[in-house]
């Protein structure tokens, strides 16, 4: 079996067992608690690839197929990720959102030049901020008229800004971003380099963000992080440090679903039972899954 029938078959299997009986909602896995899954992309293998990728998807990942794994994981509402390989065309995210208005909220992929109009339209669909995947590009120049034009628009509409950048990377990433007024979300643990683990010098840079009041950060894809238990140890020494200095009001938790490029190696459940171990005090975890998210990804409006 090649690698495209393994993960069509494992997402369809998936699906299949994930289906509440119809007329019936899956029971809540998390009683008084709305809890949020704030990473996570969908996309079909008939949509046009963005020209520059470092990636293709062999597989679906379709909209139902999303909204039946946060059934099966109780989880209440979810945000989508305008994956890269999509490039700046939200159209598919966008028509996931329109389904699901109640449950969905979008991040998307935009161009700095994108109008006003663009952006509002997307916010009326339930888009509320944008992704800047900066894994294998440059850094951008966040003090060109272009961009803080861009970034303007952006606070305008009360978006935030989510960076996937190498850990090394993010202490002349977030300054900029901050001083322009968005909330910034920092993705993968701020992708520490897993050769170096916590001893990374980037993400002692990230902690020391934790001091002001304008930066997220998300506990997903500890796969990013490292392989195997070393990665394991990584993540859990990660999100130690992460709790002290951010506190739980300023951690996301996300399943990355559907974990593109390690689908064979990681799961939403897998996921959700590393944050128990990650965050062992309940009344964090509720803040996590929760609180947070519901206020930042506007699901309380």
């Amino acid at each position: 079996m090649n690698r495209r029938t393994f993960c069509r078959s494992l997402l369809a299997g998936g699906l299949a067992l994930a289906l509440p009986e119809r007329g019936r909602a899956a029971e809540p896995a998390f009683p008084g608690i709305a809890a949020v899954d704030t990473h996570a992309h969908v996309f079909t293998r008939a949509l046009a690839l963005a020209g520059e990728r470092r990636y293709a998807p062999d597989y679906d990942a379709s909209i139902a197929d999303y909204l039946a794994m946060l059934d099966r994981n109780g989880m209440a509402r979810g945000v989508l990720i305008q994956p890269s390989f999509l490039g700046t065309d939200n159209g598919y995210m966008v028509s996931a959102l329109r389904q699901a208005p109640e449950r969905l909220r979008g991040i998307a992929v935009l161009a700095p030049e994108a109008e006003a109009g663009t952006m509002r339209a997307l916010a009326e669909a339930g888009v509320v901020g944008l992704r800047l995947n900066l894994i294998g590009r440059p850094d951008p120049d966040f003090g060109t008229p272009v961009w803080q034009g861009h970034l303007a628009r952006a606070k305008d509409l009360g978006w935030q800004i989510e960076v996937q950048a190498e850990a090394r990377r993010l202490g002349r990433l977030l300054p900029p971003l901050i001083a322009a007024g968005v909330p910034v979300v920092v993705d993968h643990f701020g992708r520490i380099d897993p050769a170096l683990g916590i001893a990374d010098p980037g993400f002692a840079q990230l902690l020391g963000f934790g001091a002001g009041g304008g930066v997220w950060v998300k506990l997903s894809g500890a796969y990013r992080i490292g392989s195997g238990e070393a990665g394991r140890q990584t993540a859990r020494a990660a999100a130690e440090r992460l709790r002290a200095s951010f506190g739980a009001w300023r951690l996301l938790w996300g399943s990355d679903w559907p974990h593109t490029q390690f689908e064979t190696q990681a799961s939403p459940a897998e996921a959700l039972r590393d944050l128990e171990a990650w965050v062992p005090d309940a009344a964090e975890r509720r803040i996590i899954l929760g609180d947070t998210p519901a206020k930042l990804f506007r699901f309380d409006r």
